[in-house]
């Protein structure tokens, strides 16, 4: 019953609501729920009280969100399902940003597309609503080469550089990701309502809000840490000082993941934000595609400052699979446990990587272990 327990709770609690994080540390998602009716404390930490008013018509609403996800075509997922990105599940380990963290309790999705799949090698591409004809280019562009990599653009389906972004991706007959801070099955901006259904057609409309859900100020801050949890870096085209696109790049940071920024003109102001974060060391600078594909795949610029790209199949493995790869041998069985510590990784790292060698035929399961199958360091 934990995806019914876990569902009822994020009509309850407002998601990325610090309290939560931490009661979900040491209580399951039904106990949680329970103190809530019961409005009564959970060992020495007491339920606000906004939760215990909330649950006060919750199988109403309840049966509202199942009646309208029906109708819209929305899947709810949690951890422990097949397409949850366990990736998100590292927004529990930071600190709040504007009273905001922790891992969603679950996510509303519509569209063709698995998740889990699409996340694993992605990259949001965020920035300015109110952007310059050069940053829609460049987010265009940027959209375009990233797909082209193999690479799943996510980002925020707003007017600006994230519908930019999204377009280009689509332009290339690639798979997209948007998260919503409204409800999936609410089409937000209203404008873009045909660039949402062509997203759902291949990818994914995703959110944490309940079907029918409004966009609200907060909402759009608390689902920035989403956009960086999915994903393996952020960059960051146009933003202003004061920018929520910062926010995302923020989370990343946070994350550990990679941050990015595109330069403007010293005179913009659509780009004073993301030329603060290269000055501050908080973003790399890249300024096309290329650059963006290569940081994110760990590949360098050769003496000409021309982008090397993989001549092998090695090359072309994500940074984890490789050094997973790495930790393989042709003589023996190697286990979980033995990978992790060769590699230096976590365990749900380098069971995502064992699956994608396996996937490539790399890599076999024998027994208890793993094993070389085939080399990947030939061209």
């Amino acid at each position: 019953m934990s995806r019914q327990d876990r569902l009822a709770l994020s009509l309850v609690v407002e998601p990325g609501d610090a309290r939560l994080r931490d009661l979900l540390q040491v209580h399951e998602p039904r106990q949680i729920l329970q103190a809530v009716r019961d409005r009564r404390p959970l060992e020495d930490r007491p339920v606000p009280a906004a939760w215990s008013e909330r649950v006060g018509d919750l199988d109403r609403r309840l049966a509202l969100v199942t009646s309208r996800a029906e109708s819209a075509g929305l899947r709810w997922i949690c951890p422990g399902d097949t397409g949850w990105p366990a990736a998100l599940d590292d927004l529990d380990h930071l600190a709040p940003l504007h009273g905001v963290t922790g891992a969603p309790l679950g996510l509303w999705v519509r569209g063709a597309g698995v998740l889990a799949d699409l996340c694993r090698q992605s990259a949001a591409v965020v920035g300015a609503r109110d952007c310059t004809t050069y940053g829609a280019e460049c987010a265009s562009e940027i959209g375009a080469d990233l797909a082209d990599g193999g690479w799943t653009v996510v980002s925020g389906a707003a007017f600006g550089i994230d519908g930019c972004a999204h377009r280009g991706a689509l332009s290339m007959a690639r798979p997209t990701v948007a998260v919503l801070a409204c409800g999936a099955d609410v089409d937000y901006p209203r404008a873009h309502s045909t660039l949402l259904d062509r997203i759902a057609e291949n990818g994914l409309v995703v959110s944490e809000q309940a079907p029918g859900e409004g966009p609200m100020k907060g909402r759009f801050l608390s689902r920035n840490r989403i956009i960086a949890g999915l994903t393996l870096g952020t960059v960051v085209v146009e933003a202003a000082l004061r920018s929520g696109s910062l926010n995302t790049l923020n989370w990343a940071d946070q994350l550990g993941r990679t941050t990015m920024a595109v330069p403007g003109p010293v005179t913009s102001k659509q780009s004073g934000g993301t030329h603060e974060a290269v000055r501050g060391g908080r973003a790399v600078l890249v300024t096309s595609g290329r650059e963006v594909v290569g940081e994110l795949s760990g590949l360098g610029l050769d003496s000409t400052g021309a982008l090397t790209l993989p001549s092998t199949e090695f090359d072309r493995l994500p940074p984890t699979a490789r050094v997973t790869l790495d930790g393989l041998g042709w003589d023996r069985e190697r286990s979980l446990t033995d990978l992790t510590a060769r590699a230096r990784l976590s365990a749900r790292e380098v069971r995502s990587a064992l699956e994608l060698l396996e996937r490539r035929g790399l890599a076999a399961r024998r027994g208890d272990g793993w094993r070389l199958v085939r080399r990947a360091d030939v061209s």
